[in-house]
């Protein structure tokens, strides 16, 4: 295998043979993640499908957010299930990625519509409203205290832009079955994706999922475990592996014949695979 920065393969894979490049929440290695602006940079690199963590807020709104707790991406005390979106809204998500902003003259104007917490209606409405057709990954974040609500609230929204049925641009994924299960029940065509954490719950999972389930392990426990790769195509289920920013982490990728690769890096990835 190559290693990160090496030349492109001979022969790139054609777009109906390469996997989807999905943008790990918005094109989040060089912008703010969960942020437009974020997305916004994923999808002028091309990105065919967005990603991002759902949480819900004190007054039910849906926002895209990794962590229950703001330290980490807006800088204070606090925690997303206790706050009103409104609250939220007057937080600044984008600074910490480049605390000395500030200080370069020659940086471009922000726009503050792009640092701010972003809700999963309004990623929903860029994705319906860009110029070719962008798919969602959308993963709930348990445990939460409002267990089932996340699930409901999500299904509520796909349901809005019509995407609550067969060949919706919009898949839901989890770490949770439980989860997962709720969605089958409140929109079952919906696609699902079983994000898969260590290989070791890979026997157990197997016996549980449905059989058009998508799986998603992590790039490194496949590279740490040969055979589970492998083992998850001869059970029937294709694979969304996360997080792949590296020519070799690709690589695996392209031998295993994934479906989907989410990454940090789209820009990169689509130009590795000669998109």
């Amino acid at each position: 295998m190559q290693s990160d920065g090496a030349g492109q393969a001979a022969t790139p894979p054609t777009p109906a043979t390469r996997p989807q490049v999905v943008a790990h929440r918005g094109a989040s290695a060089d912008n703010a993640e969960h942020t437009l602006g974020a997305y916004v940079a994923a999808l002028a690199a091309g990105a065919e499908a967005l990603e991002c963590d759902v949480r819900l807020t004190a007054d039910g709104h849906l926002v895209c957010v990794h962590d229950r707790k703001l330290r980490r991406t807006a800088s204070r005390r606090g925690v997303v299930s206790t706050m009103e979106l409104a609250e939220l809204a007057e937080l600044d998500f984008a600074t910490w990625k480049n605390p000395w902003s500030d200080l370069d003259d020659e940086a471009p104007e922000r726009d503050e519509e792009h640092d701010r917490v972003l809700t999963l209606r309004r990623l929903c409405e860029v994705a319906a409203d860009h110029d070719r057709r962008v798919e969602l990954a959308i993963e709930t974040k348990h445990p939460t205290r409002y267990s089932g609500l996340v699930e409901r609230r999500v299904v509520e929204t796909l349901r809005h832009f019509g995407w609550d049925r067969a060949g919706s641009p919009a898949r839901v994924m989890s770490f949770s079955f439980t989860a997962l299960q709720r969605v089958e029940r409140l929109a079952p065509g919906v696609p699902l994706v079983m994000l898969l954490e260590r290989a070791q719950y890979w026997p157990a999972l197997r016996r549980m999922i449905g059989p058009d389930w998508l799986v998603g392990p992590g790039v490194e426990e496949l590279a740490e475990h040969p055979s589970l790769g492998p083992r998850i195509t001869r059970a029937g289920h294709g694979m969304h592996v996360w997080t792949v920013n590296t020519r070799e982490q690709l690589d695996l990728c392209l031998e295993l014949g994934v479906r989907a690769v989410i990454t940090d890096r789209p820009a990169y990835v689509l130009q590795q695979l000669g998109a």
